[in-house]
Parts: structure tokens; C-alpha cells; sequence
């Protein structure tokens, strides 16, 4: 099937209130204009280098969201046009986009990113923490940066009750988080959970973002 026909099989699979991320890694820019003339606007890079040269060529009104492990001295290549950070798992990085933020004259939204999965290799932070950093003065005075939610990545298993356990955790801690911060740097409305493999269950638990890419574009294409 085409990149277009897939992209409409999951919209298909997709409840209405879901935002698809289509993750465009190692992915031509044909590949990704096919998913754009197929209406799709929200597209997800996890290389700093990569998206800077797509976006310069691409359609300006595509949402790039960096979905990669972020080093804080490449935040300044991205900070003037990126609509989401899934991947922030230090207040390090978060002090970072804040600055770039600032020169920038922009409040840029970002995802905290709590590890969840078995594997240490995987980033994020944990419980202890998230709330070190939601609860601390410094935090309270970042001016351009905006909590906009959650992400989570889970265990790469066949196990799908331990999946599921891991994205339930998250969950509660969105919710939590919800009811209980109101600081202006925080509004909380995005859980960010769920890639090919999984978004289903990541759905029934409670995820209203998705981060698809094989599904959509094919194997990724690690020649580009």
C-alpha cells in the first residue's frame, strides 16, 4: 500500500479526539509530501540536523514536533519554528529551551518525558523527579517554556499486561498532574503515548497522541 493509503487506514483506526504525530525519520521529503497532499500537517523527527533541513524545504505550515533525545546544545537549531519537545528528561534541558525561547520571542511546549519501560536505555525521568522539577522555585520561573503534558515510551516486549501496567502509570501521573498544577508555565491536555506497535492499547489507556511511522512510511530508510 502507498504512504497515502496507509495514512487513511489508521486515520480509520483512529477516535476523533487522537493527534497522529507521523514519524518522518530517515524519510524522503516525496514520502512526506505524499502524507501531506494526503491531509496530514503533524509530523515527529528524533534528529536535530535532519528536521532543520526538511523544514527549511518543506511546507511551512507543517507542526514539527522533535520526538528524539534532545542535547541541550542543539535546542537552539529547532527553537525558532518547533511546535512540540516530546523528549524533555532533564530541568537542564528545560532551563536550555527556555533561553532559546527566549531569544526567540516564543513560549515553546514541551512534553516532560517519564521513563516507564523495563529498559534502562531508554530516557526520562522518574516519579521523585518529575515533581522535584514541578515543585521547585527555579522552575516556576521559566517564562517561555509550556508544560503541555506527558511522554512515555514503553517496554519493548510481547508481554501486553506489562505494556499496559506501564502506560496506566503514566496515565495517572497525567492525571495528577492535571488536577493538581496551575502554575502558568503548566497546562496539561497532551499524553504522548503509543508508536505502530502499540497505539491501540496506548488508546484504551488513556494516550490522545500517537507517534506512527513504520505503519504509515515503510521501513526507515537509514541511506538518507
Amino acid at each position: 500500500m502507498s504512504v497515502s493509503e496507509n495514512l487513511q487506514s489508521i486515520k480509520k483506526s483512529l477516535p476523533e479526539n487522537i493527534t497522529l504525530v507521523a514519524v518522518s525519520k530517515t524519510q524522503a521529503n516525496d514520502k512526506i509530501l505524499e502524507a501531506y497532499q494526503a491531509g496530514q500537517r503533524v509530523f515527529g523527527e528524533n534528529y536535530v540536523q535532519e528536521l532543520v533541513d526538511k523544514a527549511a524545504i518543506l511546507p511551512k505550515d507543517i507542526e514539527w514536533h522533535f520526538i528524539g533525545h534532545l542535547q541541550s546544545n542543539k535546542v537552539k537549531y529547532i527553537a525558532p519554528f518547533v511546535s512540540l519537545i516530546h523528549g524533555v528528561d532533564s530541568f537542564k534541558l528545560l532551563k536550555e529551551i527556555d533561553k532559546q525561547g527566549q531569544k526567540n520571542n516564543r513560549i515553546l511546549n514541551c512534553l516532560l518525558q517519564i521513563h516507564i519501560a523495563k529498559e534502562e536505555t531508554k530516557f526520562g525521568l522518574d516519579e521523585k523527579e518529575l515533581f522535584e522539577i514541578l515543585n521547585s522555585e527555579d522552575f516556576k520561573l521559566l517564562q517561555h517554556v509550556k508544560i503541555s503534558g506527558l511522554m512515555g515510551m514503553a517496554s519493548n516486549t510481547e508481554n501486553t499486561e506489562e505494556v499496559k501496567q506501564e502506560f496506566l502509570f503514566l496515565k495517572e501521573l497525567f492525571e495528577t498532574i492535571k488536577s493538581n498544577y496551575s502554575e502558568k508555565n503548566i497546562s496539561v491536555t497532551t499524553l504522548s503515548m503509543g508508536m505502530s506497535g502499540d497505539y491501540k492499547l496506548a488508546i484504551d489507556c488513556g494516550s490522545n497522541m500517537v507517534r506512527i511511522g513504520s505503519s504509515i512510511f515503510g521501513a526507515r530508510n537509514y541511506s538518507n
